[in-house]
C-alpha cells in the first residue's frame, strides 16, 4: 500500500475539463447587468506637463456615461511600498502609457471613439531612460524629490578584503538583466461595481486578493470594510498581477455612474503600462581557495524601477542577497541602487531578483572555476548548502536536494562525456538556484496562513483559502492536501473561490509560498473538520477518537480498515445530531520564521528552502549566430511532490520561460516609448524552439511542507538564462554577460574573439 492516498499521486487539474472545453469564465469574460465599458487615455510622452485636458466633447459624445480625470479622484497618494501613485495623473506624466483620463460608456466603440474626443495640452520635459544616467548629478527629475534614486541597499559580512587576499582565483565582470514581458494568456482585467451603500466589489484577477485591499481603500479614501475582492478564474500571472491602477479606475467610473464597470487592457496597452521584470546592471567579484572554497563575494546592483515604485526596491535587495543562501561564503559586499526612469513601472515577475542574480553568479562560478581548473559541477557541489546547515544570513535549511540534483541532472545529460574536447560548436552547461517558500520579509505584519473546510450532510468537503491560483495548479494542491487529511477520495473535494468577504485572509501567490503556507493552512482546517468527525465515529463504534482513523473514504480502526463505518455515513449521522449544521473546521499555520534584522538582515525568513541544477545542451551555428537548444535537464528539490505531474509541468513551463529570457525575449525600446508591444514583434518561444525538457523530481522530505512538500514555481525558471550562458561558453568559447543572447550579440563575440586570437 503506497504511503499516502492522494498526495504524491498524479492527477488531472480539478478544473482542467472546464478550461479545455472553453466553459472557464476568466474575468475577462465576466458580464454583470448593466454593466459599462471602460477605457483608459494614456500619455503618449515619457515626460510632460499636463497644462489642459478638455472632456467636453468626449462627455457629449453617444452611449458614454463618465468621463473622469484626476479631478473625479480622492488625489490621494498611494502604493504598495512608496506612495509615489495616483489613480490618474495629476501634475504630470512620467511615462509613455501613464493613466492621464477614463471613460465609461455603453460598449467598447463607443468608449474608444470617446477617448478619442479628449484633448489634453502637454508641455514635453526632458526625460531619462537609463538608470546609469538617472543617477547621474543633473539628470531631469521624475517626481518631487532630490534625486531619482528610490532606495539604497546596503550589507556587509566579514573582511571582503582579507578573502579576496586569500583568494587562489578571483574572476570579476559586469552583466545586464534586460527588461522582459510576462506574457500570460489573459490581459489585466476587472469588472468593479460599488453599490448603493458605496461598498466597492472587484472582480479580479489578482495574486493577493486580501493584501491589495489595503492600497486600493487608501487610494479610494474608502474604509477596509467596504473593500471586497472576488478571483474569478484568469489567465496567469508570473508575478504582474498585483497592485494595477486599472482596478482603482474602474472603481472610480463605477463610482461615478453607480453601475460595474468592465476594464480589459489591449495586448499593447498591457506592454506598455504593465508590470514588466526589473532590469538591472550587476558588477559581481568573486573569489575561491585553490581547493575551490569560496571566499569572498562582491555586489552592486543598479535596478530600474520606471515611473513609480511598485516592488522594484524590494527586488533589487533580493537579488543583492538571496543567492548568498545557496553556497558557503565568508566574507560578503553588497550594495543596490533602484532608481526611477521614465519608463513603465517594472514589478514582480517570476523569480523575483533572484533569477536576475543567479544568471550573474551561476556565470562568474563557472569562469571561476576554469581559473581553478575545477569541473563547474564540483565547484557547486563541494560549497553547496546541505541539510541541517545555517546560511551566512540565517536562513535554516531543513532539508536541502541540491546535491542529489546535481548528481541526478549530470548523469542524466552524460555531462562528463559531452564536457570533453570536441570540435564542432556545441556546448553543455550547468546552473544551480537556491529560492524560498515564503518571505517573511516581504509583510512584516503577518506569516502564516489559514483554511475553513466545510462538510455537509451529503459527505462533499468545500474548502477555503485566501490564497490565488493563477493557473499553477494551486487549486488541485489544496484538494489533494485535505482529501488526504480526511482520507476521502478526491472527487469528494471543491476548492472554493477567494472572496475576501468569506474567504479566510491569505497573503497570496509570491515568494513560491502557496503549496507551503496555504497548503498547511487548508491541512490544519482538515485536521479540525476530521477531529470532530472522528469524535463522532468513536461514539458509534464505542471505541476512543485515538482508536480510530481516516482512510479510503472510511472512519476505521486503525490498522483494520474494513472494521469500520463509510465517511459519509457518520458525517450524515454527525450532522443530524448537530440540527443540521455542517462539520466546519476551521485551522491556521504559523511557521517558525523571523523577520531579519534591519541592518544585518539575518533571520530565518522562510520555513522551507527549495534548490535546483538545470543543465542545457546547445549547438550553434558560427555563420549565423543562431542558437539550437538540443537537449535540457532540469533536477529540482521539491520536497514531496504533492501531485507529481503537475510539478514536472511548473518546470517544464519555467524552462520554457527561461530560454525565452535567454535567447529571445526582450522589451525594445526607443526614448521611453516599446516598439514591440504585441506578439508580432515581441518574439517568444514556440515549441520548435525548445528542446526536449527532463524534469527529475528530487524529493528530501521539507519538515515544515505539507506532508513534506516545498514551493516550485520560481525557482523553475531562475538558472536557465545561466544554464544556457554557460553552455553557449563551453560551445564557442565566449562569454555572454547581457540577455538576451541574440544571433547580432553571438556574432559580434565571436568576431571579437577571432581578433584576440590573431
Amino acid at each position: 500500500m503506497d504511503e499516502f492516498f492522494v498526495v504524491g499521486h498524479s492527477h488531472p487539474q480539478i478544473d482542467g475539463r472546464e478550461k479545455a472545453t472553453g466553459a472557464t469564465e476568466f474575468v475577462s469574460d465576466l458580464r454583470l447587468p448593466g454593466m459599462l465599458h471602460g477605457r483608459i487615455l494614456r500619455s503618449p510622452l515619457p515626460h510632460a506637463r499636463i497644462c489642459r485636458i478638455d472632456t467636453s466633447r468626449a462627455r457629449r459624445a453617444a452611449g458614454v456615461k463618465a468621463v473622469i480625470t484626476a479631478e473625479d479622484t480622492p488625489r490621494i497618494p498611494f502604493g504598495p511600498r512608496t506612495e509615489d501613485w495616483m489613480i490618474l495623473a495629476t501634475d504630470k506624466v512620467r511615462f509613455i502609457g501613464d493613466e492621464v483620463a477614463a471613460v465609461a460608456a455603453v460598449d467598447e466603440d463607443a468608449a474608444e471613439e470617446a477617448l478619442s474626443l479628449i484633448r489634453v495640452d502637454y508641455e514635453e520635459l526632458p526625460a531619462v531612460f537609463d538608470p546609469l544616467e538617472a543617477m547621474k548629478e543633473g539628470a531631469p527629475l521624475i517626481h518631487d524629490k532630490p534625486r531619482n534614486v528610490v532606495a539604497e541597499f546596503h550589507l556587509s559580512k566579514g573582511d571582503m578584503e582579507r578573502a579576496l587576499q586569500e583568494s587562489h582565483a578571483v574572476y570579476s565582470d559586469r552583466y545586464y538583466t534586460n527588461q522582459v514581458y510576462q506574457a500570460y494568456l489573459e490581459p489585466m482585467a476587472c469588472v468593479a461595481h460599488v453599490d448603493t451603500g458605496g461598498k466597492l466589489t472587484l472582480y479580479a484577477g489578482t495574486q493577493i486578493p486580501s493584501m491589495t485591499r489595503i492600497p486600493y481603500a487608501r487610494a479610494l479614501g474608502l474604509p477596509l470594510e467596504k473593500v471586497r475582492v472576488v478571483v474569478p478564474p484568469y489567465g496567469g500571472a508570473f508575478g504582474a498581477k498585483m497592485e494595477t491602477n486599472l482596478h482603482l479606475v474602474a472603481a472610480v467610473l463605477s463610482q461615478k455612474t453607480g453601475k460595474p464597470v468592465r476594464m480589459l487592457n489591449s495586448r499593447e496597452e498591457d506592454f506598455i503600462a504593465g508590470n514588466p521584470r526589473v532590469p538591472m546592471y550587476i558588477d559581481l567579484k568573486i573569489g575561491a581557495r585553490r581547493d575551490g572554497t569560496l571566499t569572498g563575494k562582491e555586489v552592486r546592483v543598479i535596478g530600474a524601477a520606471g515611473a513609480r515604485t511598485v516592488y522594484a526596491m524590494v527586488i533589487v535587495a533580493t537579488a543583492c542577497y538571496r543567492v548568498d543562501s545557496l553556497y558557503r561564503f565568508q566574507a560578503l559586499k553588497t550594495e543596490g541602487i533602484t532608481v526611477y526612469t521614465n519608463t513603465v513601472p517594472t514589478s514582480c515577475f517570476r523569480g523575483f531578483g533572484n533569477a536576475q542574480m543567479t544568471f550573474a553568479l551561476e556565470s562568474a562560478l563557472d569562469m571561476l572555476s576554469e581559473l581553478l581548473g575545477m569541473d563547474p559541477a564540483e565547484l557547486r557541489m563541494k560549497n553547496g548548502l546541505r541539510t541541517g546547515e545555517v546560511s551566512i544570513h540565517g536562513w535554516k535549511i531543513g532539508s536541502s536536494g541540491l546535491e542529489e540534483c546535481i548528481e541526478k541532472a549530470t548523469q542524466a545529460a552524460g555531462w562528463k562525456e559531452k564536457r570533453a574536447p570536441k570540435t564542432h560548436a556545441r556546448g553543455i552547461g550547468l546552473a544551480c538556484c537556491n529560492h524560498v517558500s515564503g518571505n517573511r520579509a516581504f509583510a512584516r505584519e503577518f506569516d502564516g496562513a489559514g483554511g475553513i473546510v466545510r462538510i455537509g450532510r451529503e459527505g462533499k468537503v468545500l474548502v477555503y483559502h485566501g490564497e490565488s491560483d493563477m493557473g499553477q495548479g494551486q487549486k488541485t494542491v489544496f484538494a489533494q492536501i485535505v482529501a488526504e487529511e480526511l482520507g476521502v477520495p478526491l472527487d469528494r473535494v471543491e476548492v472554493a473561490p477567494v472572496d475576501t468577504d468569506f474567504s479566510p485572509f491569505g497573503l497570496g501567490s509570491f515568494a513560491t509560498r502557496g503549496t507551503v503556507f496555504g497548503g498547511n493552512g487548508v491541512k490544519a482546517a482538515a485536521a479540525e473538520a476530521k477531529k470532530q468527525i472522528l469524535e463522532y465515529a468513536a461514539g458509534m463504534l464505542e471505541c476512543s477518537p485515538s482508536d480510530l482513523e481516516a482512510r479510503g473514504g472510511m472512519i476505521c480502526l486503525k490498522g483494520l480498515p474494513t472494521q469500520g463505518l463509510p465517511f459519509q455515513k457518520v458525517v450524515e449521522t454527525a450532522v443530524y445530531k448537530r440540527g443540521g449544521a455542517p462539520i466546519v473546521g476551521a485551522g491556521f499555520w504559523l511557521p517558525d520564521t523571523e523577520i531579519p534584522d534591519p541592518v544585518t538582515k539575518y533571520g530565518n525568513i522562510a520555513p522551507a528552502y527549495p534548490f535546483a541544477c538545470q543543465i542545457a545542451e546547445v549547438e550553434v551555428d558560427t555563420e549565423t549566430g543562431q542558437v539550437h537548444m538540443k537537449n535540457y535537464v532540469a533536477a529540482h528539490d521539491v520536497g514531496r511532490a504533492i501531485n507529481p505531474r503537475a510539478t514536472e509541468g511548473q518546470v517544464e513551463g519555467g524552462v520554457a520561460q527561461g530560454i525565452g529570457w535567454a535567447l529571445m525575449e526582450n522589451m525594445a525600446t526607443e526614448k521611453g516609448k516599446i516598439i514591440n508591444p504585441n506578439f508580432r514583434d515581441y518574439v517568444l518561444p514556440g515549441p520548435l524552439d525548445l528542446p526536449p525538457i527532463q524534469s527529475i523530481l528530487v524529493e528530501p522530505v521539507e519538515p515544515n511542507g505539507p506532508f513534506g512538500a516545498k514551493g516550485i514555481g520560481e525557482p523553475a525558471l531562475n538558472p536557465s538564462p545561466a544554464a544556457v550562458a554557460n553552455a553557449l561558453y563551453n560551445a564557442i568559447g565566449v562569454r555572454m554577460t547581457e540577455l538576451p543572447f541574440t544571433p547580432e550579440k553571438i556574432l559580434a563575440a565571436l568576431k571579437a574573439k577571432k581578433k584576440r586570437e590573431e
